[in-house]
């Protein structure tokens, strides 16, 4: 039978810090240290404690603003009749690690991070928690620790910043290849203000899914980082979660198989990034789902990229959020979304959305006037990716590239095609093979931003196709395939292709092959030996040796 409000023990969690300990002695010894933090022993005894879980940090511009929102989360706790309690975690920023060793440290922060949730909340019994992030490992990972916790939980996403492009008097909007020069390119790059970088990559395309999922109050994922409306919202989520911690509503009522599946159509109709195809998986794993990468085929002939927003599209995401946000994009997909899930408000994605108007058809598209017919991200297979790959296919501006046949050039690591591009000799209609970059070989799977980064702003590389093990950063465009699995390290095709090897792309058809039989692909992998990379890390050996496959999301194996 479901308990009432009023049979609900808010404090249970909290209460037995003290329950085996009750009759002895010892008991003054937590109450006194809990005591010490400023509190009086009525009150320890009779609200709940919530934990305002930060990832605050001033190395990273879509961070450096949380402290002030966890101030505006506390308010609403104690408003609400809770007790706050603030710790954070780690919150990298991306954008300091790519093109150097540095990125190889990023993704294994996402497992990282959720540990650090989890051991924190368990260790100090708190009975509900409120989340503050913003970047891309990050958002992920609190949304793993949410479902693993499954304690009431509100998301405070950071929300998106504003780039200097905004402040141009001929800004037209910040997809790149509206501007022909140097300057207005470091415009549509470079942060005005804190929050995260303002276009569909990792960070926000995270935030609007934790918004899908129901995770967030309304709009909480596009109203900018910067505003009198985000504090508002942070507050509101203090309140809230006294709310729904009376009400006994936990992440596992909200994250379920048809909010994963909401979750997944938002996320091909916003364009979001490739890296989905890594945080999905991982989180479904969290939930005990099993997800196999073709959803994202079987769903993206279903819906189709509606957001214009780049690097998809020519706007922002503080145009999207002026547009409606993520209300709006649900509205536009009602037919398609399981309107039923609930959602941290206490009411139904339906009745969230039931009232709300697109107010900006040029950035929220109409079902038959997309960005692009088909979803954002398509999973490649083929005798090069047997367990598949994963590209972009709507940020592929050139309609030309979409098939695409051209001979191999071969690289081991990123550096060698950096050192490449510098050296001037990439030619025009190559692919580019760029492995040992995965969850193993890398180890850790760098985004490879540097490399494709170079490749846009080369207007004499046009015609040039990337394919790697490793990953590349939301905010990719152009022919750049990546997750290429089972990886090089692992033996998988992609190790033993060599220089001149024809490569044939087909994103129509979802196929990614090497003109090579069978029996050659085996006859090399039987002379093949793995590159090893001198690992002097331990976290990095420790990763190495647990991670899977990027087609499983590369999660910890046990």
């Amino acid at each position: 039978m479901k308990m009432t409000e009023k049979e609900i023990n808010i404090k249970k969690r909290s209460n037995s810090i003290f329950e085996g300990i009750k009759e002895t002695p010892f008991k003054y010894v937590p109450l006194g240290i809990i005591k010490g933090l400023g509190f009086e022993e009525k009150e320890i005894n009779e609200k709940p404690f919530i934990g305002v879980v930060n990832t605050w940090n001033e190395l990273n511009p879509g961070h450096k603003h949380l402290g002030n929102l966890a101030e505006a989360v506390k308010y609403g706790i104690i408003e609400a009749g809770g007790i706050p309690f603030e710790f954070c975690t780690v919150g990298p920023c991306d954008g300091w690690a790519n093109g150097n060793e540095g990125m190889r440290y990023i993704l294994p922060q996402r497992e990282v991070i959720a540990d650090s949730i989890e051991l924190m909340i368990q260790a100090h019994r708190l009975d509900a928690m409120v989340t503050l992030s913003s970047c891309d490992k990050i958002n992920p990972a609190v949304l793993m620790a949410a479902i693993r916790l499954d304690i009431p939980t509100i998301c405070v996403p950071g929300g998106p910043n504003m780039y200097e492009i905004r402040f141009m008097p001929d800004y037209k909007g910040i997809e790149q290849s509206n501007y022909g020069d140097f300057i207005h390119k470091l415009g549509c790059i470079s942060c005005a203000t804190y929050g995260a970088c303002e276009l569909m990559g990792t960070a926000n395309t995270i935030q609007c899914l934790m918004e899908a999922f129901g995770m967030t109050l309304p709009n909480a994922a596009t109203t900018p980082a910067m505003t009198r409306m985000k504090y508002i919202i942070a507050k509101n989520s203090g309140k809230k979660i006294i709310d729904l911690l009376k009400k006994g509503i936990t992440p596992s009522q909200i994250m379920t198989k048809k909010s994963l599946e909401n979750a997944l159509m938002v996320d091909l109709a916003i364009g979001g990034s490739t890296n989905s195809a890594l945080h999905l998986p991982a989180i479904a794993n969290e939930m005990d789902i099993e997800f196999d990468l073709e959803i994202f085929n079987e769903y993206s002939k279903k819906i189709p990229t509606i957001v214009n927003v780049s690097p998809s599209g020519d706007y922002g995401i503080i145009d999207l959020y002026k547009a409606g946000g993520i209300p709006a994009v649900l509205r536009r997909l009602k037919d398609f979304i399981h309107l039923d899930c609930l959602t941290v408000s206490g009411t139904t994605i339906g009745k969230t959305i039931g009232r709300v108007k697109i107010l900006d058809e040029n950035v929220i598209r109409p079902l038959n006037n997309p960005v692009y017919p088909e979803g954002g991200t398509v999973i490649l297979k083929g005798n090069l990716a047997p367990e598949g790959a994963v590209v972009k296919q709507s940020a592929v501006k050139n309609q030309t590239m979409l098939k695409f046949e051209s001979p191999a050039v071969c690289f081991n690591s990123e550096q060698e095609v950096i050192d490449a591009l510098i050296s001037n000799k990439i030619s025009n209609n190559s692919i580019l093979i760029i492995r040992y970059e995965g969850p193993k070989g890398g180890p850790g799977m760098p985004e490879l931003l540097a490399v494709t980064a170079t490749l846009m702003l080369r207007r004499n590389l046009d015609r040039v196709a990337l394919i790697t093990d490793g990953r590349f950063s939301g905010a990719t465009s152009g022919p750049c395939i990546g997750h290429v699995s089972p990886e090089a390290y692992l033996g998988g095709p992609i190790a033993i292709i060599k220089d001149g090897d024809t490569i044939n792309i087909d994103i129509p058809n979802k196929k990614l092959e090497v003109n090579l039989s069978d029996e050659e692909i085996q006859g090399r992998l039987s002379n093949w030996k793995p590159i090893e990379r001198v690992i002097k890390s331990k976290a990095l050996q420790k990763y190495k040796s647990l991670v899977s496959s990027a087609t499983k999301g590369a999660i910890l194996n046990f």
